[in-house]
């Protein structure tokens, strides 16, 4: 199993990551961002930051792109969260999908948000060939998301 982990810089978590996170708690849907509560796995306590919430076909899926975060080991710990907008708050339940079941998720999340978070597949973008996509999957943890 990859342990990639690509730290974010001082102003993706001081600057970028609190205006996200602003503008998603009063409602504003930044581009189909989220803020992310669970469970810390050590502390107990609830623990934020914003993602990204993907929909294919109807499902939700939450992707990591920098690899195996603090929010990722949470949630595979905890197995349930929550997923802010607004004053909306919605409970869910995640699994995380198997490395084959990535592709086709990758694709949809880099063809979205690539200019976001590009820089973190390897120069894989949403036109690669599969075979790049499964090469990278491990590195991307992904989880299936079961809105309550």
């Amino acid at each position: 199993m990859s342990t990639r982990y690509q730290r974010p810089g001082v102003f993706t978590k001081s600057v970028f990551n609190r205006i996200v996170a602003f503008l998603v708690r009063r409602g504003v849907n930044v581009w189909g961002s989220r803020v992310l509560s669970v469970r810390g796995r050590k502390s107990g306590e609830m623990r934020s930051t914003p993602v990204n919430l993907l929909v294919v076909d109807g499902t939700h899926y939450l992707v990591a792109p920098r690899g195996h975060t603090q929010w990722v080991r949470n949630l595979r710990a905890a197995g349930e969260g929550e997923l802010r907008l607004g004053r909306r708050v919605q409970p869910f339940t995640a699994t995380e999908l198997a490395d084959d079941e990535k592709p086709d998720l990758l694709r949809a999340y880099l063809k979205r948000w690539k200019f976001e978070v590009g820089m973190f597949f390897d120069g894989v973008d949403d036109k690669s060939p599969e075979a790049d996509l499964r090469r990278i999957a491990p590195d991307h943890p992904a989880f299936k998301v079961v809105l309550s």
